[in-house]
């Protein structure tokens, strides 16, 4: 007998720092530093919160546009120093992975698109407590960095799914933005890297103010 569908959406795509992941704070830090560490100003921390989502070296330059593109790759090892030396103090957020498991039992597929890179997200991923959660991801060294649609593009041809029943769910106007040019819908997330005010224009179905907002939110309509 097949699987009962689900009633709106079979595939669930997820951003990680700031929706899934409570990475926010530690990656504002980390951007601040490595550019300090190049010679660079320091950037604001609404500028280094702004980036997050972006591909690493789209959104390291971004924040530090006094940064000479020839110190790029040093920019980007300094980043990954200062961020190797929190990673053991991240964590989920509260109530996420009771969340994806109840979306797994409604038979959703689950994915993760993100700004990491496939090494960063491959260690998360490896821990005893996400084996198996995931049916997928991408992240932006593997394919084009977000608001560009081919991420969920191929999650969506990876596992068969419409446009009109793919969400994506994310806590930045690049996840959003990144929905909308897919064709998708999407929920924004307030407790991230940006302020909601950006998301309405950017047409979220709903914008969650907590992990159990969002948790009632998907299981009443998702």
């Amino acid at each position: 007998m097949p699987s009962p569908r689900p009633r709106q959406f079979d595939l669930i795509a997820f951003d990680w720092d700031g929706t899934l992941y409570d990475s926010t704070k530690v990656i504002v830090r980390c951007i601040q530093r490595a550019v300090v560490d190049v010679g660079g100003a320091l950037p604001t921390e609404q500028a280094a919160a702004y980036v997050i989502g972006m591909s690493l070296g789209q959104a390291l330059a971004r924040a530090a546009p006094d940064v000479p593109p020839e110190k790029y790759q040093e920019l980007g090892q300094r980043y990954r120093h200062h961020y190797d030396q929190h990673q053991n103090d991240l964590s989920l957020f509260d109530g996420v992975l009771p969340l994806l498991q109840e979306l797994r039992a409604r038979h959703h597929w689950l994915a993760v698109a993100t700004g990491k890179s496939r090494r960063g997200l491959d260690e998360v991923l490896r821990t005893e407590e996400l084996h198996g959660v995931f049916d997928g991801s991408r992240t932006a060294d593997e394919t084009a960095g977000k608001p560009h649609p081919l991420m969920l593009q191929e999650l969506m041809r990876e596992f068969g799914a419409e446009p009109g029943r793919t969400l994506m769910v994310g806590d930045t106007t690049h996840d959003l933005e990144m929905a909308r040019n897919a064709g998708c819908a999407s929920v924004g997330v307030t407790y991230g890297a940006h302020e909601p005010d950006s998301f309405h224009e950017l047409g979220p179905r709903h914008i969650a103010h907590s992990v159990r907002d969002l948790r009632d939110w998907l299981l009443e309509h998702a």
